[in-house]
């Protein structure tokens, strides 16, 4: 389905759609098209409009058995990237090597020209991976400005696959690997102060590695300051975009970064199997082609990324997956992701011994949010509490481990959740504190 396919005729089709039953039927079908974006409502008024968000709703298959509050993982197809997915799965199983050999590789420099226009880049910047793990470990291992003796940073709210890679540059690069704590509770302030501490310090710092929105409590990070401060102290900065983008609205000009990591399976909703990485323009040779690959030429970012024969599909469907991206436009997304974090936080922020690690600071948070009951701060103590909210309320949520004050539970609602499942979140939240309060 081509963009204008899905944007034509829509008029006030988002008022007029009622919620209809799950899709269960694997059988491919006609996907329904998004609904246009209303003229004159602004975001913040559309994020309110649960007829909207309905017919936004009908774009996704989803299980009727549970509420699945457990979305940052992977971010499912919309109907209309799921159907491109399965041709594109069928056009490569047909065309075999063929493909592979010939189009493939313009279809893919497409892609990297729509990735680069969304995200405010060069397609000279950009390289495909297979996830934003393959980008990480590309870039942190790659990266070769460090000497025996240096030190590499980064914060216990990191994810974990990247805090394994710059482990890993202890032996590969002869360094030392400092680890600091975002402070809790955030605040802007107070997450500036710590950074400039850290780096104050440790002098021996040369590469940070910054979440702009970590994956354990959704917290959102000043990135764009940070990055200017670490750069003030002789430090490069690797920024984990994985979850903000998509999630949050912003080009890589207001991160300031110069190498960053992306998914595109999480928020941008394209197959499991897509991400990429950016290196900034001038920048190129302070990372290493990837294992002294030759397949391309030492002065293009392809060369920073040797995945093999990989699967092809899920690259050829993201351009389908940034159609449905802009039809609905960041703003709005952002604005409807936060509605409904703000929803269910908002009736139980004031309950006793139970600890919101977001603040409220629209700009520190999208949608991924993550709750404490105080003293329950183990492992165990964080799966009983996602067991229960299953068991008990079919919610689905996850146990995150890696902030220094201890577990947590995650909560992530996705643009098909509806304002009545995070009402039920809520209630569910009152019922564990009364359940586990210490």
């Amino acid at each position: 389905m081509s963009r204008r396919q899905m944007v034509a005729g829509l008029g006030g089709l988002a008022v007029s759609l009622a919620p209809g039953p799950a899709l269960l039927d694997p059988r491919p079908a006609a996907a329904e098209p998004p609904p246009a974006v209303p003229q004159g409502v602004g975001p913040d008024r559309l994020a309110l409009d649960e007829d909207f968000w309905r017919a936004v709703a009908r774009q996704y298959r989803v299980s009727p058995d549970f509420v699945n509050l457990e979305n940052g993982y992977y971010g499912i197809m919309p109907e209309p990237v799921r159907l491109a997915y399965h041709r594109n799965v069928d056009h490569l199983n047909e065309q075999s090597s063929r493909l592979l050999r010939t189009s493939y590789k313009a279809q893919a420099d497409r892609v990297r020209e729509r990735v680069a226009t969304v995200l405010g880049a060069s397609a000279q910047e950009i390289a495909l991976t297979r996830g934003g793990t393959e980008a990480l470990q590309n870039l942190i291992g790659g990266y070769n400005r460090l000497r025996p003796g240096d030190a590499v940073m980064y914060a216990d709210l990191d994810y974990h696959s990247a805090r394994y890679a710059m482990n890993w540059l202890r032996d590969r690069r002869g360094v030392s690997v400092e680890r600091m704590v975002v402070p809790e509770p955030a605040t802007r302030q107070a997450v500036l102060d710590a950074y400039a501490t850290a780096l104050r310090d440790h002098p021996k710092v040369k590469l940070l590695l910054l979440s702009h929105m970590n994956n354990r409590t959704g917290l959102v990070l000043p990135v764009r300051e940070i990055t200017a401060m670490a750069r003030d102290s002789g430090v490069d900065v690797i920024v984990d975009a994985a979850h903000s983008w998509g999630q949050l609205d912003f080009t890589i000009g207001d991160l300031g970064a110069d190498f960053a990591f992306f998914s595109l399976h999480k928020w941008m909703g394209a197959p499991l199997g897509s991400g990429f990485l950016y290196i900034r323009a001038g920048r190129l040779a302070d990372i290493d082609p990837a294992f002294a690959d030759e397949t391309y030429p030492g002065d293009d970012i392809r060369s920073r990324v040797h995945s093999g024969t990989m699967d092809v599909a899920p690259i050829l469907t993201v351009g389908t997956a940034l159609d449905f991206h802009e039809v609905l436009g960041g703003p709005v997304k952002q604005s409807r992701l936060r509605f409904l974090r703000d929803r269910w936080v908002h009736q139980v922020r004031d309950i006793p011994d139970l600890e919101i690690l977001t603040p409220e600071d629209p700009a520190m948070y999208g949608t991924m949010t993550a709750f404490r009951i105080t003293g329950r701060t183990s492992e165990a103590d964080n799966v009983a509490l996602t067991d229960h909210l299953f068991e008990h309320h079919r919610i689905f949520t996850v146990r995150r481990g890696g902030p220094a004050r201890g577990d947590c539970v995650r909560v992530t609602p996705a643009l098909f959740t509806s304002r009545d499942d995070v009402d039920l979140l809520a209630a569910a939240v009152r019922d564990l504190v009364r359940r586990f309060r210490r």
